[in-house]
C-alpha cells in the first residue's frame, strides 16, 4: 500500500509517497481502509521535530474509514464498520493503517467520511477545552486566539451555542470575515491593533473569564493581562513558538490566576472518555452547532 513517510525532520520536502508493507492485525487492533484523511497543525509538529518522534516515521494522526480485518480479541467492531480516529500510532496519511481498537469510535449515520476525518480531533479538542479544562458557563467572556482556523471554526460557535460572548483575534482583513461567519461577536485583527487595547474596549480591564491560546509565545503575555482577577489561562498549542518559563509570581500570583496546559491525550485516558466526547462532537455536528 501507498504512505506518506519522512526520514530526517525538516520541511514539506521530507515527505515521501513510498509503497510500504502494512502486515496482519494483532489480537486486539484492527485494519482500517481509510476513505478520508484529516490534515492537522500537529502533523507539521512531527514533520519539524518540535515534537521529536522515532524516525522513520508515517504521519497523520486522524482519518476516517472502514475496517478491512479485524484482530482475534477484538470485541468493539467488525469488519465493515465504519470509524474514525484521532490519535496514536502516528501514520494516518496512508492507504490503510492498523489501529489498537480502543482508539477507534464509530461513525453516526449522517455524518459524511470527510467530516468525519476533520471534525475528530478537532472538535474533540474543542469539545475537552469547552467542557473539560473549563467548563464554559453562559455569560463567560471568552478570548480565542487565531479564531479563524480549522480549530477556531469549530469552537467558537460551539462556545457561542453555549452562551458566551466570543472575542476572536485573527492576523488578516480576509480572516476577519471568516471568524465573523462562524460564532464570534467580536473580532480584532491583532496585524493592525493591540489586542489587549482592544479586548479592554469591549469588555474592560481585567475582564475576560477564560483564554484559549494556541498561539503560544506572541499572545501569551497579552492573554494574561485581559485575565480577570483568579481567571483561566488554557494554554493548548504553540504556533507561533513554545512559552517556556512561567514567572508564578509575574503571570499567576500577580490575580490568582489558574493555568493549564491539556492536550487530547489527557482527555482521552480512558475509553469512556473518547467515547462520550466523540458523542457530544457528532451531537454538536448533527444539530448544526457549528
Amino acid at each position: 500500500m501507498k504512505a506518506v513517510t519522512f526520514k530526517k525532520f525538516g520541511g514539506p520536502e521530507v515527505l515521501e509517497i513510498q509503497d510500504i508493507e502494512i502486515g496482519k492485525p494483532g489480537p486486539k487492533e484492527v485494519l482500517v481502509k481509510n476513505l478520508s484523511i484529516g490534515l492537522n497543525f500537529i502533523d507539521t509538529y512531527h514533520r519539524s521535530g518540535l515534537y521529536p518522534i522515532p524516525l522513520p516515521s508515517g504521519i497523520g494522526l486522524e482519518a476516517c474509514g472502514e475496517i478491512e480485518e479485524i484482530g482475534s480479541e477484538v470485541k468493539l467492531f467488525k469488519v465493515g464498520d465504519r470509524v474514525t480516529h484521532a490519535s496514536m500510532p502516528i501514520g494516518a496519511y496512508a492507504e490503510k493503517q492498523i489501529m489498537p481498537e480502543d482508539k477507534l469510535v464509530s461513525v453516526p449515520d449522517g455524518v459524511s467520511n470527510e467530516v468525519a476525518s476533520c471534525i475528530t480531533l478537532k472538535g474533540i479538542t474543542a469539545e475537552y477545552l469547552l467542557h473539560r479544562a473549563y467548563p464554559l458557563k453562559k455569560g463567560d467572556k471568552v478570548l480565542y486566539h487565531a479564531a479563524a482556523g480549522g480549530l477556531g471554526q469549530i469552537l467558537c460557535p460551539w462556545a457561542n451555542a453555549l452562551g458566551a460572548e466570543v472575542i476572536g483575534t485573527v492576523g488578516s482583513k480576509e480572516k476577519e470575515q471568516i471568524a465573523k461567519k462562524n460564532g464570534c461577536h467580536h473580532v480584532i485583527n491583532y496585524t493592525d491593533n493591540n489586542f489587549v487595547e482592544e479586548v479592554e474596549k469591549i469588555v474592560g480591564k481585567n475582564g475576560i473569564d477564560v483564554v484559549y491560546d494556541g498561539v503560544g509565545l506572541k499572545t501569551f503575555e497579552g492573554s494574561i493581562e485581559v485575565l480577570k482577577i483568579r481567571g483561566m489561562m488554557v494554554a493548548f498549542g504553540n504556533a507561533s513558538g513554545y512559552v517556556d518559563t512561567i514567572d508564578v509570581k509575574k503571570h499567576i500570583n500577580a490575580k490568582g490566576l489558574f493555568f493549564t496546559r491539556p492536550s487530547i491525550a489527557h482527555y482521552t485516558v480512558k475509553r469512556e472518555e473518547l467515547e462520550e466526547s466523540a458523542k457530544k462532537v457528532f451531537d454538536a455536528v448533527l444539530s448544526n452547532k457549528f
